[in-house]
């Protein structure tokens, strides 16, 4: 499963170093997150879902389609 969470990120011209701050994780273990190296916390991946305001759906590949239902 490939995760948006980079290309979200980027959208938002966010660094690392910010989303990890928000999620109260080092920086180093997000960069893992979005590299595939490490699964993502589910409490993690709800929040990053609410954070940018979309589905989970979306955020995980699973559509294309960004709307939170």
């Amino acid at each position: 499963m490939k995760l948006r969470i980079r290309d979200l990120r980027e959208d938002n011209d966010l660094t690392q170093q910010e989303v990890a701050a928000y999620l109260h994780c080092d920086q180093s273990l997000y960069s893992k997150y979005e590299r595939g190296e490490r699964d993502l916390p589910l409490d993690y991946f709800i929040k990053l879902g609410q954070y940018y305001k979309v589905s989970l759906d979306y955020l995980a590949g699973l559509t294309d389609h960004k709307e939170v239902k």
